[in-house]
């Protein structure tokens, strides 16, 4: 046997391994690594589960079995019906607990055991059902229609002799049995005999093989089960470690017990008389799983416990909502989400609470309207509050800045009603305005405009601020100021009539105000005259009579563009334009000059032309000037042909005696001889013109 501590399997030896492999058997002598298992190759082990199930294991090379599959697929129901839900391959097969509603062999029925494994049960159902041989009619289980009914079947055979007795059962009876060659008891020799007479025996021994298949039956042929073995052989116990001489149907165990250890690495054999071939551990695991809630149910086993094989229902609050996780996983799952309205009562005054979907833990505060009757009648429209949070303050006084302040208690409470705020519609103190105020504070109030009602003057209004007034009269409107109105104490301020400058010597008061009689002190049109006119007198007067009133009836010192004095008496506005003076015109050259109205000269109405004799002075005058620029002309020549001829005279080196001067002697020119004469004659003639 192999005393591998790992191993202690007992080989044959044709069995007996001659190489030394690690335990997937993919390394030949593996290395030894003290990080690994001893003779573990470190590889992933890759040997498909048993039974199989298309994985491999992902283990390391490792001693023993390899584990179930611990792989989450996505499997449904043996009956197809439930939808795919995750589950380890090792326990893919689940039940959905529904009917299984598949058609039963009696091809009548369906069945009705909830969803299982394998193939369905014998349909339950009962029915009347005839026997094999048709003689009896019975009610049966519908899964057995074939069924006999216990009669012997009695027809008579062929020989003539013997009725069939065989028992109910279908078809023809046969032949019979006791017809043809037959053979004795030891079935060595045969016989040829009519059926009415028994084989007899033929004397030989029987020399059957006994129960103990080792000795044969010594007695003569015989009718009937042979004996049991009696010979006396030496028998050796099934451990091998004692012999004896026993009756050689009787089986030797003696009472050592076997000392090795099983399977499981933990416990002894202690079987009597043990053969080597240990059977497994008997014992349960009973180590508590990853799950934490279950123990291995599996026999006394090396390694690891396999993965835990149940399922656990994670529900919700209510219960409805079920999903099914491998066990352990609930802790670290989340709930299902539920569908269903949440069922709890409330737990403020309202009779039903918010529909909401079923939950963990408190329901969500209440979001509906109070609805408490206030004191004011009306209700209240906020959120409820009958369980608010407060924070509680002032619970724990810190023993220093050292200390960490710890986190506020919040305490659940019901809260009062807050003051109503339903709008009222309320009239200010002076009935200006009417406003919605909240119903708790629903009382008159200052709007703080003026008060705007008319004082007893009938032309000021009250100035103080909104406030409560006493009607003295109740016919009166409800404009009329009252007691507590202040009093006017303005002067008179109404328009006056157009001009008068003074003001009103009444103070404030209703109607007209009374005639003015003072007296304005106002300039002429003219400005030279100051006149002193009584003020009703000018303000009453119409345009023509102011006019008259404020003249002061002397000749208007204004010139005219003209340049003469106005002849008209004082006035307003613009002087008339046609003035009257008489002016003298004359003609262009100034010689003949005639007497007319000023306003027509300015219009440009007559103009006074010259006569023959003007023109015949015009052509001598303009005669002598020609004469005369001729002359000047003539003269700036001489001068400078003199003064070229005296340059060059220097030039050829001429030059008289310093002393002795340059004369030139000139001619004068007509002109210079004449002129006298003719400037005389038209001094003259401009000096009458003028």
């Amino acid at each position: 046997p192999c005393c591998s501590p790992k191993c202690r399997f007992e080989y044959k030896r044709s069995e007996t391994p001659s190489r030394y492999y690690c335990y997937c058997g993919k390394v030949e002598n593996p290395t030894l690594d003290p990080w690994l298992v001893p003779h573990s190759c470190g590889q992933i082990c890759e040997r498909e589960f048993k039974p199989s199930c298309g994985h491999k294991c992902l283990l390391l090379c490792h001693p023993g079995p390899c584990p179930p599959c611990p792989k989450m697929v996505t499997t449904t129901c043996h009956c197809k019906k439930a939808k795919p839900v995750p589950r380890r391959c090792s326990a893919k097969a689940w039940s959905c607990r529904l009917p299984c509603g598949r058609t039963l062999l009696c091809g009548q029925h369906a069945c009705e055991n909830p969803c299982h494994a394998g193939d369905c049960q014998p349909c339950p159902r009962v029915s009347k059902q005839r026997c094999v041989c048709g003689r009896q009619t019975a009610e049966r289980l519908c899964a057995s229609p074939q069924w006999q009914c216990g009669q012997v079947c009695g027809k008579p055979l062929p020989c003539g002799n013997h009725t069939c007795e065989q028992i109910c059962h279908a078809g023809p009876c046969g032949d019979c049995p006791r017809s043809g060659r037959r053979s004795c008891p030891c079935e060595k020799s045969k016989f040829t005999l009519p059926c009415t007479e028994d084989v007899p025996t033929c004397g030989d021994s029987c020399d059957k093989v006994l129960e103990c298949g080792i000795h044969r039956c010594s007695q003569r042929c015989h009718r009937g089960p042979c004996e049991i073995c009696r010979q006396e052989v030496e028998k050796q116990c099934r451990c091998g470690k004692h012999t004896k001489r026993m009756p050689c149907h009787k089986p030797y165990l003696c009472e050592t017990k076997c000392t090795k250890t099983r399977d499981c690495q933990k416990h002894q054999c202690r079987r009597k008389c043990c053969s080597g071939n240990c059977p497994p551990c008997d014992q349960v695991c009973g180590r508590t799983l990853g799950c934490r809630n279950h123990k291995c149910p599996s026999g006394c086993h090396r390694g690891s416990c396999n993965p835990c094989p149940e399922t656990v229902d994670v529900k919700c609050n209510c219960g409805k909502t079920v999903i099914k996780v491998p066990c352990g996983r609930e802790r670290t799952i989340k709930p299902p989400k539920c569908k269903q309205l949440c069922s709890r009562p409330p737990t403020c005054h309202h009779p039903t609470q918010e529909k909401h979907y079923c939950h963990f833990g408190r329901c969500p505060p209440c979001r509906q309207s109070c609805q408490k009757a206030l004191t004011c009648g009306h209700f209240c429209p906020v959120s409820c509050h009958d369980e608010a949070l407060v924070k509680q303050t002032g619970l724990h006084q810190s023993a220093g800045p050292w200390e960490q302040p710890s986190e506020p208690a919040f305490i659940q409470t019901a809260l009062p009603c807050p003051p109503c705020e339903v709008p009222i519609p309320v009239e200010c103190l002076g009935q200006h305005e009417v406003s919605p105020l909240p119903c708790h504070s629903a009382s008159p109030y200052s709007c703080k405009r003026f008060c705007g009602r008319l004082l007893d003057c009938q032309n000021h209004t009250c100035m103080k601020e909104c406030h409560r007034v006493t009607e003295v009269n109740s016919s009166a409107a409800g404009n009329e100021a009252g007691p507590e109105c202040s009093q006017c104490e303005e002067e008179c301020t109404k328009p006056r009539p157009s001009g008068c400058p003074h003001r009103c010597v009444l103070p404030c008061h209703p109607g007209n105000c009374p005639s003015c009689l003072q007296m304005l002190k106002i300039k002429c049109h003219c400005k030279l005259s100051v006149l002193y006119i009584e003020c009703l007198k000018l303000t009453c007067a119409d345009l023509k009579e102011k006019e008259l009133l404020i003249s002061c009836k002397n000749q208007c010192p204004k010139e005219l563009p003209c340049g003469h004095r106005c002849k008209e008496i004082c006035h307003s506005g613009n002087c008339p334009l046609n003035c009257s003076q008489k002016v003298k015109l004359r003609c262009l050259c100034k010689r003949l000059k005639k007497e007319i109205q000023c306003s027509k000269i300015e219009g440009g109405q007559i103009s006074l032309e010259c006569d023959a004799l003007c023109k015949e002075m015009k052509r001598k005058a303009s005669e002598i000037k020609e004469a005369e620029a001729k002359a000047a002309i003539e003269e700036e020549k001489r001068r400078q042909q003199a003064e070229l001829e005296a340059f060059e005279n220097r030039l050829k080196g001429r030059r008289k005696n310093k002393r002795r001067k340059d004369e030139v002697e000139v001619e004068q020119s007509s002109w210079q001889k004449y002129k006298s004469l003719i400037m005389l004659p038209m001094l003259g003639v401009a000096v009458v013109m003028v």
